[in-house]
């Protein structure tokens, strides 16, 4: 059988990841602490996330301000993402396999369905991103970039996790300094535009909430990914290092874009962030500013990549929860292949403006993430603090059954409290999409997000109570490694 392992020890170079939704064994755990810094950094480390810094100006918001806001909210939703991710060594498992001990083995496919529209959602949002950009620099026809760009990222994706992590660190290298060149550029005024001050810009608490809650859940939306990419890591890995890796690199980078992103709004009254990005590198050195679009675009495509594997592994949990399936490598081929036809037909499909898309995503996206990341997260920590019967979470049978109705009754239950706090708005035609009785109150400040997790990570608190951990604490005493060894094996049958 090849595995991850075998590459690992040099025997024969990347390799096709033979494994999916399956438990990781120990001795396949070969990633290293180092490589979640610059994986992490770099998934905010593009032009996508610069996009998220036109938010602010776009509502009347000036650059500082912007900054500040996108900052902030950028902090705030890697703490859930960082805490996340320190649960992939622990357990070896994709996040949402995790997920069955809150909501069943069943029950799971209500979280699932939640996840699997925003990585596919991301995905939609990012090509079109690069389509707009790249016609908008160099004329290049938006189907035939989109089919290129859909095309890349699932054969990175059907590599899997050692590619994946090497391409990153790669993308990091070549985009680095030429970011750190337009952010310099920028600071010194060489951009190819008259300074002019624009008297509409200044402050206002609706745009302010807006940029804070787009950065806070531009990192949550990572919440479902993050240990997907460190189940890998060894078991011991310590828990606080891990976060403060993720928190630092993730938090850092996604202010920097976030901050390059709204100067760019302001200086250059841009809304499309390759184009910005042609025009600063060109008053630099003439071309440069093309040479930052490809590389920019290049370094972008193993961001499509890792939903794209997320998706995948969010698509067999939903299949295997209603019927039992091997997650075989030729399953993880045809799911990569079906989520890029999807994302390919939903992008053709749309069309339209790349960054209208993004701002109505990432609110869209939060309301749906937000009751599943406070149920998980208080589960992890407060309830079940860690300890989980791996075995159980493969079968319907297990202590976890098949439905638990207290993650979703937390789930629903938040959801339908943050309702009222709705505030969905097409800022582009001015017209209110949805706008909930407290959300007109506060004057269209958007705190549905805050609600959500209060309420869901609360409830599901407080329905736990009648749980009998002394019991889940019996089954897992008596697990022996030779389940865990069985698990891996039977999961991962057929991939010889």
């Amino acid at each position: 059988m090849t595995n991850l392992n075998q590459a690992a020890r040099g025997g024969g170079g990347i390799e096709v990841e033979s494994r999916s939704i399956d438990y990781v064994p120990e001795s396949e755990r070969h990633a290293k602490l180092s490589s979640q810094g610059p994986f992490w950094f770099l998934g905010n480390f593009h032009f996508f996330t610069i996009s998220i810094g036109f938010v602010g100006p776009s509502m009347g918001l000036t650059a500082g301000w912007t900054t500040l806001a996108g900052a902030l909210g950028i902090m705030f939703g890697t703490i859930f993402m960082a805490f996340h991710g320190s649960q992939g060594p622990d357990m070896g498992l994709p996040q949402m396999i995790q997920s069955r001990a809150q909501f069943g083995y069943r029950g799971v496919i209500l979280a699932l369905l939640a996840t699997l529209f925003v990585f596919v959602g991301f995905n939609v949002v990012n090509v079109a991103l690069i389509a707009d950009g790249m016609k908008s620099v160099f004329g290049l026809d938006p189907t035939m970039v989109t089919i290129i760009s859909i095309a890349i990222g699932g054969l990175l994706s059907i590599y899997g996790h050692d590619l994946m992590h090497k391409v990153f660190k790669w993308a990091l290298i070549a985009t680095l300094p030429l970011y750190a060149l337009v952010t310099l550029a920028l600071m010194f005024g060489t951009t190819g535009a008259p300074a002019v001050h624009n008297p509409e810009l200044g402050f206002n608490w609706i745009a302010f909430a807006t940029q804070f809650a787009i950065g806070a859940s531009y990192n949550i939306s990572y919440a479902p990914y993050v240990s997907d990419y460190s189940r890998y890591l060894p078991k011991n890995t310590s828990r606080p290092k891990l976060i403060t890796v993720i928190f630092i690199s993730a938090s850092l980078s996604g202010a920097w874009m976030i901050g390059l992103g709204a100067w760019m709004a302001e200086m250059l009254k841009s809304s499309d962030a390759l184009a910005a990005m042609s025009q600063v590198g060109s008053s630099v050195v003439p071309g440069l500013g093309q040479l930052i679009v490809i590389v920019s675009v290049l370094g972008f495509l193993p961001i499509i990549a890792l939903n794209t594997y997320s998706a995948m592994l969010t698509l067999l949990t939903g299949v295997d929860s209603i019927h039992k399936i091997n997650p075989t490598r030729g399953a993880r081929v045809i799911s990569i292949i079906v989520i890029s036809l999807v994302v390919m037909s939903c992008v053709l499909m749309i069309g339209g403006n790349g960054i209208h898309l993004l701002h109505q995503f990432l609110v869209l996206m939060l309301y749906f993430l937000v009751p599943w990341t406070a149920v998980n997260l208080v589960d992890f920590f407060f309830v079940r603090r860690g300890r989980y019967a791996i075995p159980d979470f493969f079968t319907p049978n297990g202590i976890y059954g098949a439905w638990q109705m207290r993650g979703i009754a937390a789930y629903l239950i938040g959801f339908a409290a943050m309702v009222p706090f709705f505030y969905i708005n097409d800022s582009a035609a001015n017209h209110e999409i949805f706008i909930g009785y407290f959300a007109r109150l506060l004057g269209g400040v958007d705190v549905a997000w805050l609600v959500g997790l209060i309420v869901s990570g609360a409830v599901y608190l407080f329905l736990c109570r009648s749980l009998d951990l002394e019991a889940e604490d019996k089954v897992i005493r008596n697990i022996k490694e030779s389940d865990f060894v069985a698990i891996a094996r039977s999961t991962n049958d057929g991939q010889h």
